[in-house]
Parts: structure tokens; sequence; C-alpha cells
């Protein structure tokens, strides 16, 4: 079976699973709000938005036979959740396995246990549960779609400070009026209040 692989976005680093994750968990909401009624006793539901999926999985890390401290490799999807020094938001990533699909996210949670010591307390067995939140929607975003993880032209831009939408479509795509075109494919329902340190997909035009 394939490796898995967690992809820094920003950086493109990949960070090997040292061993495959035996399961992984799926979860969604969605939020439906209550409306009292006077008349009834079932209140009137209204939806409220879709929540993104989180996957929850756990990784196993071992360097017993090595004798290396695990932490070299650990430390690497720790580094997934560090606010950087610039002062802007983590990094997103994604979960790879094989070629049947990806899972773009960033990671909202991680519990590290330590199991197995050298003589000099140097940590060689590890156990890790991550959890990742989708970032981006199904059937917009390269890689939620297997069919187009490997489809060339696609990459994702940090918004820096002070950018605008039009002044990123003329530096991507030699065209500020394409301002629309990345407002549509990354879903900003604002997309004049950009953040620094937000991640944009740019795609080729079609």
């Amino acid at each position: 079976m394939e490796q898995a692989l967690i992809v820094n976005l920003i950086t493109d680093e990949k960070i090997p699973c040292m061993f495959r994750p035996n399961e992984y968990t799926l979860t969604k909401t969605n939020t439906w709000n209550k409306k009292d009624v006077k008349e009834g006793n079932v209140p009137k539901l209204e939806f409220g938005g879709g929540q993104p999926i989180n996957m929850t999985m756990e990784l196993f890390f071992d360097t017993y036979e090595k004798g290396e401290d695990v932490r070299n490799h650990t430390k690497k999807i720790w580094k997934l959740m560090q606010v950087p020094k610039d002062g802007l938001e983590p990094p997103h990533c994604q979960f790879m396995w094989g070629k049947s699909w990806s899972f773009k996210a960033v990671i909202t949670s991680i519990n590290q246990k330590f199991t197995l010591f050298l003589p000099d307390g140097t940590p060689v067995r590890s156990t890790l549960n991550v959890t990742f939140q989708q970032a981006f929607e199904d059937g917009w975003y390269p890689g939620q779609n297997p069919t187009t993880v490997s489809k060339e032209g696609y990459k994702t831009r940090r918004v820096r400070e002070g950018e605008t939408l039009d002044l990123i479509a003329h530096e991507e795509y030699g065209d500020a009026s394409q301002w629309r075109f990345l407002a549509d494919i990354n879903h900003l329902e604002t997309p004049k209040k950009l953040k620094a340190g937000q991640t944009l997909v740019v795609a080729p035009l079609e």
C-alpha cells in the first residue's frame, strides 16, 4: 500500500507517516436553529449553515531500532500548528494517501503520547492523535476531487498585508478584472475584506 503523507501547502514540505493509519474517522455537523412556535410541540427548524468535515486519526512513530529521538519526526507535524514569526496563521496542509483521495485542511488538535524511552530518557516511540478540519469545499478546491490532485497549474497563495483581490488577480493573471474569478473559486462572500495570512486558491483560467 502507498505511504500516507502530510504536505505543508506553504513550504511544500512532505511529512511521511512512519506507519499507515489503521483507521480514520470523518465527522460533519450542520447547524439548525430552533424557532419557537406558539401552537404545536415541535419548534420550526431553520438551516443555519454547514460546518466543515473533521478527520481524526492516530499516527504511530517508532525509532527504537535506530536509537533516534522520535521527536525528530513528530515535530514536523507539530510545526503545522505553530503560529509563524510573522504573526500570520499556521499553514494549511494536505493529507494524502495514494492516488485515491486527498484532504486539504488545517490541523486543529494534536495529542501526543510517549511510550518508550532510551536509558538516557530519549523518547523513541510515540502516538499522535491528530484532528484535521476541512478548509475547502469539495468540488471547488483541487485535490478534494481525486481526478484533479495532479492537475497542473493549480497553486495556493498567502495574502500579504495590504493586498487586495484585484491586485492579486493582476499579478497572477495580468488582468485585475479576474478578481471575480478568484472570489468565485475561493467562495469569498466579502472579497473586498482579505485577511493577511489568508490562503487563496489560484487556478488557471478556463
